[in-house]
């Protein structure tokens, strides 16, 4: 959430940048700055009504000491309506209040400098490319079809369990996912993030507090006779063991990574590119968190996603790093970097993760503060990043190492799983 002295402050410079997330109603912007005046015409008003009911209580309370009850008497009637009024300024208080809160939330987070004007995917800026790009015999197959050959996702049998989107892993394929799950957490731990295991379902604050609430509550799955979420990732509560919170400067970088389950409703999505485990409902994956002096965020965005590289190099993963452009990046994000893996089968580009800056966005709503030298209380920076989404890289790994003997499995990924082939 944007603060409101810096839309009051910088009015034409937050429509500016609004403009680069394609984000055009100037209109909300001014609606939420002459809510914010008014707000603070009734909340000096109703303190002015107040100085002065504190004022006549001191009044009567001396007359009453000199035995002037009379008096005293008197003017207890004046006491009344001043207490009265400042229940009416209170209650029109609140009444503004929740108004500018509800259109405060609809403004995404601005841009960051470098984040590239675009409409679509196509006008994202490609940083860098690394590694090259398997060339697989003619009859290579999508992983779709090697899962089914070696038995080690069954997609069928998780539409029969649950629905389409929610796949069964089996043998060496699961082995496959728990040995990715713990290269991740150990490396990550190499990396100084403590490991943290959130639970898998947040209250509506939570939600609210790292900004999937009210903008992606189509996305998210509601238990809803309990008033829960399932997580879309653990960015929501891992972050979220920090809101409402003073932490200390002294403890930058906070630095935490944890695995979890995710869950994403992806309504909408179909056709080709969301075949097998291009998109699930449910997938595992492990992230990380960090909280920041302000002045450190942008450099400790460029140092996640150098170590995301990392493990795409230790995997052998051809890959490319995008920054996204306004119009691709999320409500909440300052700048995105998004990696993507070359899948030789299905010869396209797939995302495996995201590395974002949401500088004081979410700080704002989840109200992570620390004291800075002279002493004020300050917003801190939060960033968080896959590292990494297994379904997309599971995929490309299948892909890109089919041999006449099998899947070969990375030399990195060996003392995990146990197998040096998936055969």
């Amino acid at each position: 959430m944007l603060q409101l002295n810096y839309i009051r402050e910088n009015r034409d410079k937050v429509v500016e940048r609004l403009a680069v997330k394609n984000f055009n109603d100037a209109d909300l912007v001014d609606q939420i700055i002459a809510l914010d005046e008014q707000r603070r015409k009734i909340q000096n008003q109703s303190d002015s009504i107040a100085a002065e009911a504190n004022s006549l209580a001191k009044q009567i309370g001396d007359l009453m000491r000199q035995g002037k009850k009379e008096e005293a008497e008197a003017i207890k009637s004046q006491s009344a309506s001043y207490k009265e009024q400042q229940k009416e300024f209170t209650d029109e208080l609140e009444r503004v209040e929740v108004e500018l809160h509800n259109k405060l939330v609809q403004l995404p987070n601005l841009p960051y400098s470098q984040v590239p004007k675009g409409l679509t995917p196509e006008d994202n800026e490609v940083v860098l490319e690394n590694g090259e790009k398997p060339n697989l015999a003619e009859d290579a197959l999508p992983h779709w079809e090697l899962a089914a050959k070696y038995d080690i996702i069954d997609f069928e049998l998780g539409t029969k369990v649950t629905g389409a989107g929610f796949p069964v892993y089996k043998g060496k394929g699961a082995r496959l996912q728990r040995g990715l799950i713990n290269f991740f957490l150990d490396e990550a731990a190499k990396m100084g993030y403590g490991e943290v295991q959130v639970p898998i379902v947040v209250n509506e604050a939570s939600a609210y507090a790292t900004g999937q609430l009210p903008d992606k509550e189509g996305q998210m799955y509601h238990v809803t006779n309990d008033d829960l979420y399932l997580i879309p990732t653990a960015e929501v509560p891992i972050t979220n063991i920090y809101r409402d919170t003073i932490v200390k400067a002294d403890d930058f970088p906070i630095r935490h990574c944890g695995y979890t389950p995710c869950f994403r409703r992806e309504a909408g999505s179909y056709g080709a590119h969301v075949r097998g485990l291009n998109r699930l409902h449910q997938f595992d994956k492990v992230e990380l968190v960090q909280i920041v002096h302000p002045d450190n965020s942008y450099n400790t965005l460029e140092e996640m996603s150098a170590y995301v590289q990392s493990l795409l190099q230790k995997l052998g993963l051809p890959y490319r790093v995008l920054r996204l452009c306004g119009g691709d990046m999320s409500f909440t994000a300052a700048m995105t970097y998004d990696m993507e893996t070359y899948s030789a089968a299905q010869k396209r580009w797939l995302e495996v993760s995201s590395v974002s800056n949401f500088e004081t966005y979410q700080a704002n709503r989840l109200k992570v503060r620390f004291k800075n030298e002279e002493g004020k209380t300050q917003l801190a920076h939060t960033l968080n990043g896959s590292a990494l989404a297994l379904p997309r890289i599971v995929a490309t790994l299948l892909e890109n190492n089919q041999t006449d003997k099998g899947i070969k499995i990375p030399e990195v990924l060996i003392p995990y799983v146990g197998f040096e082939y998936i055969d």
